[in-house]
């Protein structure tokens, strides 16, 4: 215990958690840096390899690049609060999947084509349901972190709960080099595929969802692991019900990867509903559970 505890202090501690927020603040300002740079070499024709790619026509789509390292980043704070709470751990997915919605607004601002045909262009009508969902999730979000602090109050040194968040630590530990790894190979195969001859670079769709349909893949398995062991602890029905409908939320997200249009819109709306369905039914289980006062 005194190594995964250590192990624990290294990599998920709040003194780690402020250390990698710093550095990834840094990463994502000489990131944009960097691709503002290209992008002017390549409209001033100083290089010309990048003319045709579509995150480098306009200014506006070097926000991408930092929007990228911060995602990575709230995937490191997904792992960090998932031993804290199961409702944070979940809220931190719904952030992650708006987060990768906004940053695709960003780019498709950079080549919006502004016509009285708006809700004829297929890349036109996506955007506005990318903005429209932007912002529903963005309340919807709101609802949910509201849901979740409206629990029941917990017994204090129970320890069930104790051992369950030990397994939940140890848990959030395989996770970060999981992490780590799928990030490395991810990278290290857009590379090797990458060719400036190629149209890796126009691939945007192929771009946007690098590495996160993989990850929810992931989280997908986690969230399983998690309802399985909660049933050690619990046999209460709004529970097992709360943590299954979760594995769903995830499963739906996971789903927006690959799908495209208005369907990829309300998937994401879809589980987020779902997830707030979920958590608002469950806490109405908790309150009425309570004892009644004199």
């Amino acid at each position: 215990m005194n190594a995964i505890h250590t192990l624990y202090q290294i990599f998920l501690s709040e003194q780690t958690k402020k250390k990698i927020e710093k550095t990834t603040l840094y990463v994502a300002l000489t990131g944009f840096s960097i691709h503002l740079i290209l992008i002017y070499l390549s409209k001033f024709s100083i290089i010309h390899f990048l003319s045709d790619a579509a995150l480098f026509k306009n200014p506006i789509s070097a926000i991408y690049t930092p929007f990228s390292f911060i995602l990575i980043y709230e995937v490191y704070l997904l792992i960090y609060y998932l031993q804290r709470s199961f409702t944070t751990y979940i809220t931190k997915q719904y952030e992650i999947i708006t987060l990768i919605i906004i940053r695709k607004l960003f780019k498709d601002l950079s080549v919006i084509e502004l016509s009285s045909n708006w809700f004829e262009i297929k890349d036109d009508l996506q955007f506005t349901y990318d903005i429209l969902a932007s912002i529903l999730l963005f309340y919807l979000i709101y609802q949910f972190q509201k849901e979740g602090k409206r629990k029941a109050p917990l017994e204090q040194n129970n320890p069930k709960i104790e051992q369950f968040v030990r397994q939940k630590k140890m848990i959030a530990l395989v996770m970060v080099p999981v992490f780590f790894i799928m990030a490395s190979i991810t990278l290290i195969n857009w590379l090797s595929e990458f060719s400036f001859d190629s149209n890796g670079l126009n691939s945007f769709e192929a771009v946007n969802n690098l590495f996160f349909d993989e990850f929810f893949t992931v989280l997908i398995l986690v969230d399983v692991i998690l309802l399985l062991i909660s049933f050690f602890y619990t046999d209460k029905f709004h529970k097992i019900i709360r943590n299954s409908g979760f594995v769903v939320s995830t499963i739906l997200l996971r789903m927006y990867f690959g799908a495209s249009g208005l369907t990829s819109t309300f998937l994401i709306v879809g589980a987020t509903l779902f997830g707030l369905a979920i958590i608002h039914i469950h806490n109405k289980y908790e309150m009425s559970s309570l004892p009644e006062k004199n």
